[in-house]
């Protein structure tokens, strides 16, 4: 099949890459020159275990193709998917000025054998109805078209495995044609299909990520009172997440969720219940805990500071990716600097793109040990493998004072404890 995916961040050239890779003919549509020139030349742009493989894999058997140009790759694919970021507005509402903008162009460009315009962006219920509108408005009378939702569930950090292997494919739309031409995409896929109507494809993903997030900061609200009683939030998880109808996975204390999806879909769907007259309480508290999640660790810091000289290990929002997008560590670097603290940090992927942020505010090692160094504590705040069995005795050795707060609860207590480090975790 040929088809084409406007957009190249996580969702796009992920799904570009592993649809070329069963076989398809994919042209892929960005806006940057600058960046549509270094993916011809196999430079994937974001950091993803194994996406620099394939991608460069997929362009030399000819594929992918990058494109700035609608008219090279509209009116012979078969699929259009729109995979452009919905980022929150100030008041929490997600900005779909990209999608329509995708979708005009999209309409401009059509020809006569039938298209399916399918969006991948998450995006409020009902976008996907205003995105056929845009289309019906702007394409050739001799146009032949249906709008469809696919909504991705990847992670960043395993993207490639959970497309590849993801534990649902959701498709929705109206249009039987477009249902059996996406089923027919999917069908080297192993995963359940769920064929729905539009407006359910569109409410599943943010109902998997809201419930993904009140898990993250349900788990903060009992690391909340194990600090208050002297319970440990770890093994009381533990023992809760044995019961089959919970879980444990996704109850992770730390210093609050981030990345590009959970926060922005979380305040999204509040803006869209505050819409259609919904109560979001439950949402907003959901949102809530996670702030208090960051404050609460910048306070137990800043109580327990032993000096300004502070390293930090960990940028980006999780392990395995280079998005330091809603990323805690931007919140308590921050702050930090408002109190006067001097930072040198560490990540072994999102440096860069801390640099953007704070540029010479703060200081880049090269490794965790040259960040260590003389500092008077040590912050982890993503967890990073090459941080779980780090040489402990050398980072006690490095650092001017033995203190440590976990945000990430990576370490035994008991083993600090027993090598003389002050340490400080979520919950424990």
């Amino acid at each position: 099949m040929t088809l084409t995916v406007v957009g190249h961040g996580y969702v796009g050239l992920v799904s570009a890459c592993v649809f070329a890779d069963f076989g398809n003919e994919v042209y892929v549509i960005g806006r940057n020159k600058e960046k549509i020139n270094r993916l011809k030349n196999g430079d994937p742009i974001i950091f993803e275990p194994g996406l620099k493989e394939l991608l460069e894999k997929n362009l030399k058997a000819g594929r992918l193709h990058f494109t700035l140009d609608y008219q090279e790759a509209i009116p012979k694919s078969e699929i259009v998917f729109i995979t452009v970021g919905t980022p929150p507005k100030n008041n929490g509402e997600a900005d779909l000025s990209s999608v329509f903008e995708v979708a005009k162009n999209i309409a401009k460009n059509l020809s006569s054998h039938f298209t399916v315009v399918s969006c991948k962006s998450t995006v409020p219920v009902g976008t996907n109805k205003k995105v056929e509108e845009i289309i019906k408005k702007y394409a050739p009378k001799k146009a032949q078209f249906a709008v469809a939702s696919c909504p991705e569930f990847l992670r960043e950090g395993s993207a490639i495995a959970d497309t590849l292997n993801a534990d649902r494919i959701v498709i929705g739309s109206s249009s039987k044609k477009a249902i059996e031409i996406l089923l027919k995409l999917h069908q080297p896929f192993s995963s359940k299909k769920i064929v729905t109507d539009l407006a359910s494809a569109e409410l599943i993903k943010y109902a998997a990520n809201a419930i993904l997030a009140t898990k993250i900061s349900f788990s903060n609200l009992i690391a909340f009172y194990c600090e208050k009683t002297g319970a440990d939030v770890e093994k009381v998880l533990d023992a809760v997440g044995l019961d089959k109808r919970i879980g444990r996975i996704f109850m992770n204390p730390g210093v609050g969720y981030g990345g590009s999806c959970l926060p922005k879909d979380v305040l999204a769907l509040i803006d869209t219940g505050k819409k259609l007259n919904i109560d979001t309480s439950l949402l907003k508290a959901v949102d809530k805990v996670n702030y208090q999640a960051k404050e609460n660790f910048l306070q137990k810091i800043l109580k327990n500071k032993q000096g300004k000289n502070t390293a930090i290990l960990g940028l980006s929002f999780k392990p395995n990716t280079d998005d330091i997008r809603f990323a805690p560590s931007i919140f308590i670097i921050e702050n930090l600097l408002k109190h006067g603290f001097k930072i040198k940090v560490f990540d072994p992927e999102a440096m860069g793109n801390i640099r953007k942020i704070f540029g010479e505010k703060i200081e880049y090692a090269k490794n965790p040990y040259e960040a260590a160094k003389n500092a008077d504590q040590l912050i982890i705040l993503t967890e990073w493998n090459e941080f779980k069995q780090i040489d402990l005795k050398k980072l006690k050795k490095i650092l001017k004072k033995p203190v440590i707060f976990d945000g990430r609860n990576i370490y035994d207590p008991l083993l600090l404890k027993n090598l003389g480090f002050k340490y400080f975790s979520v919950g424990r």
